[in-house]
């Protein structure tokens, strides 16, 4: 039987207790422009290449955080990276493992993680 469900991510949804506040730290993050706007007072679609990602504070609850990447982002420097996010202020989790990766938390606790290409 053929299956009527394409093989592809199309979003991952992150639970944000604040959505602009929540826009704000990962367009910073992600050098992206702040000229998108939030949907229906909840939603914020993070301008990606690949799969998206969809900030939700109508989603958030305590339960709902990540406590292991759901993902990971990439970069072609992975000690820049790391410095990057350190100067932000973001809680480091790791240090740099195996030069490749390394996980950090956005401001409500969801753990991010980062991998070298």
């Amino acid at each position: 039987m053929t299956s009527p469900i394409v093989n592809q991510i199309g979003a991952v949804f992150i639970s944000v207790s604040d959505i602009e506040r929540s826009k704000i730290w990962y367009c910073s993050l992600l050098g992206l422009p702040l000229d998108g706007e939030v949907l229906f007072g909840h939603l914020y679609v993070v301008p990606m290449k690949g799969p998206g990602i969809v900030l939700d504070s109508k989603i958030f609850t305590s339960e709902s955080v990540l406590n292991v990447p759901a993902f990971h982002l990439l970069t072609e420097d992975i000690d820049a990276a790391y410095d990057f996010v350190k100067a932000s202020g973001a809680e480091i989790l790791t240090d740099i493992e195996h030069d490749h990766w390394f996980n950090f938390k956005d401001p409500d606790g969801n753990v991010l993680m980062i991998c070298r290409i």
